[in-house]
């Protein structure tokens, strides 16, 4: 719950003067360190914490017994800054050259460093241990009456020592020891603020059964949640109405997430005298579900996938659509896009979505052709209408399918509540290739100023089925677990033929379903013959359409026949293992083939 960016407020109390310089250059390695320091040893210390207002501190800092006596008197984290053997070397080594006796007095936090350091480098040193000032004073005299005329000491035994007339030199805490202090300071005081702002939180906020509680920080990033975590969309949707919290009281607004529908309450509250945006998530009955009819609500990670699958995921297959896409995918204004069944229409718009500002807020997906009337009714006339809120993307597919009905009363609802300012606005129509656009597209996209964007037909690009019928099979021979290498002759020229009036959709379906039915390590040309003839008698429109050389699949199944029993000398036995067909079947075509 705590943000690492937060500014931590450090007490320092220093024992002697230097040490708070040190403190303080120290600090300067810390930029999420505040580090306030104030001189003061022993009683003086305690004195200072009891006189400062701490509230406002996350930690204290200081040394020895004075860290000690802090710690009776405050409930913030204390860290000590422990005595380093560096430190006790520094001082034995500037010791070196005095040339009378000299000991080394002071507590425990010092005299252990220094028997642990004279006994790894063998210095014959007298250690003595002391507990307080006056175990300090009758050590000092005894040493006095021994002939000592110097004492390396804390400040303790180091302020005795001074007022006994004794040549003094103090043990500092070096930068080492102060780094360390500040580090275990950082650490400590983030998890005491993340404590005591969850305590003052929790008497803010009152945690009601089967409400999702979420508190973000100005910047959006969250601060707390329950009973569980909301993804980083949710808190940027969020953080988006933070114009419309007011400074007291909370405002109401709806919003669908994780695939719920939420009636959301916003508030601010604070916490050590920091905003935040107070959310309580409630699930609504709003009669809007995962499922309903012809609305679908989709986020990033959910597009990305589905147009990852898709075949304008292939490398090349923008083609000269993608400079065109990604200018459009910069700006808001609204689109259309046009082509033909099964030229991806959705995918694109998917790309647009992916590509554009608005990726990190909901992917709106109406579908003309499958809303009914109580879906419509929902969209353009209920206050918790996706329509209503502030930002994302809605993708109005088939906007050829509109009713009659909702033309006028959609387009309205677009111009009056100023929609195209507050969302990005794409629409889709099919529309043969080279004929004009719908009545209802040239309204809609005429009214609402939308750019275009047409996408070619698969027959247009058939010199790319070769390329793109590979890379299918790559994918295809993973998924189905096959090791299908290519096409027999002659299969390759009947899929390069053919019409595939339903586009990119029904090649790909077709790939599919002739590797499902092939056994061997290539699809023979038979498989695609028998393949396109059950495409052509389920549809019959398929039929009456042109090749893009102007031959029937007839004609080029004729074609393939003719050839195949020319390039074997008229042996029809040859022929037919060619084509990977029956005798019989080869009979039957031949049959059909005209007179010359």
């Amino acid at each position: 719950m705590s943000n690492h960016n937060e500014t931590l407020h450090i007490l320092g109390i220093a024992p002697y003067d230097s040490m708070r310089d040190v403190m303080l250059r120290t600090a300067e390695g810390f930029p999420g360190l505040q580090l306030d320091v104030y001189i003061g040893d022993l009683e003086q210390g305690v004195n200072i914490v009891k006189n400062v207002a701490t509230q406002g501190y996350d930690a204290i800092i200081s040394r020895g017994g004075t860290a000690t006596m802090i710690r009776q008197v405050t409930d913030l984290p204390v860290i000590e800054i422990q005595l380093s053997v560096y430190d006790v070397l520094r001082t034995i080594k500037l010791a070196e050259n005095y040339s009378s006796l000299y000991a080394i007095v002071g507590f425990p936090t010092i005299t252990e460093s220094a028997h642990t350091l004279c006994d790894l480098l063998r210095y014959d040193v007298d250690i003595l241990t002391i507990h307080s000032t006056q175990d300090a004073q009758s050590t000092l005299e005894r040493l006095r009456q021994g002939g000592y005329r110097m004492v390396i000491s804390d400040v303790v035994t180091h302020t005795v020592a001074q007022q006994m007339g004794f040549d003094a030199f103090l043990i500092t805490s070096g930068p080492e020891s102060l780094y360390t202090a500040l580090t275990q300071a950082e650490s400590q005081a983030r998890i005491y603020r993340r404590l005591r702002h969850e305590n003052q939180l929790l008497r803010q906020v009152n945690l009601l059964e089967n409400v999702w509680t979420i508190v973000l920080r100005k910047d959006g990033s969250l601060y707390y949640s329950a009973p569980h975590e909301p993804s980083a969309e949710l808190c940027q949707i969020l953080t988006a109405h933070h114009h419309e919290v007011p400074r007291t009281g909370c405002c109401f607004f709806y919003h669908n997430a994780d695939r719920m529908f939420y009636k959301i309450a916003a508030q601010r509250i604070t916490l050590d005298w920091e905003e935040y945006l107070l959310f309580r998530c409630s699930p609504s009955q709003i009669p809007l579900k995962p499922g309903r009819i012809g609305i679908q609500i989709l986020n990033q990670p959910e597009c990305s996938q589905l147009f990852i699958n898709s075949f304008y995921n292939i490398n090349g297959m923008m083609g000269d659509l993608e400079p065109k896409l990604n200018s459009i995918a910069t700006t808001r204004q609204p689109v259309i896009i046009i082509g033909e069944t099964g030229t991806g229409k959705e995918q694109i718009a998917r790309a647009l979505y992916l590509r554009g500002s608005q990726q990190n807020r909901p992917f709106l997906v109406v579908d003309c052709a499958l809303a009914n009337e109580k879906s419509w009714d929902f969209l353009l006339n209920h206050p918790s209408s996706p329509l209503n809120d502030i930002g994302g993307t809605v993708y109005f597919q088939h906007l050829d399918s509109l009713p009659d009905e909702w033309v006028q009363p959609l387009l309205s609802q677009i111009l009056e509540s100023d929609m195209p300012r507050r969302k990005r606005l794409i629409f889709s129509c099919n529309c043969t290739e080279g004929a004009p656009l719908t009545e209802t597209g040239q309204l809609f996209a005429s009214r609402t100023g939308c750019l275009s964007l047409h996408l070619p037909s698969l027959r247009s690009r058939s010199d790319e089925i070769p390329s793109l019928a590979s890379l299918y099979l790559v994918k295809i021979n993973q998924e189905l677990n096959k090791q299908i290498t290519g096409f027999a002759p002659h299969a390759m020229e009947l899929l390069v033929h053919y019409s595939w009036p339903r586009n990119y959709a029904q090649f790909k379906q077709a790939l599919f379903e002739l590797a499902t039915l092939t056994t061997s390590s290539y699809i023979r040309s038979s498989t695609v013959v028998e393949f396109l003839a059950t495409e052509r008698s389920l549809n019959s429109v398929l039929t009456s359409e042109k090749k893009a050389d102007c031959r029937t699949l007839d004609q080029i199944t004729l074609d393939a026949v003719r050839q195949a029993v020319a390039a074997n000398n008229g042996n029809h036995s040859a022929a037919a293992r060619q084509l990977g067909i029956s005798r019989t079947t080869l009979w039957r075509f031949m049959n059909r083939l005209p007179d010359e």
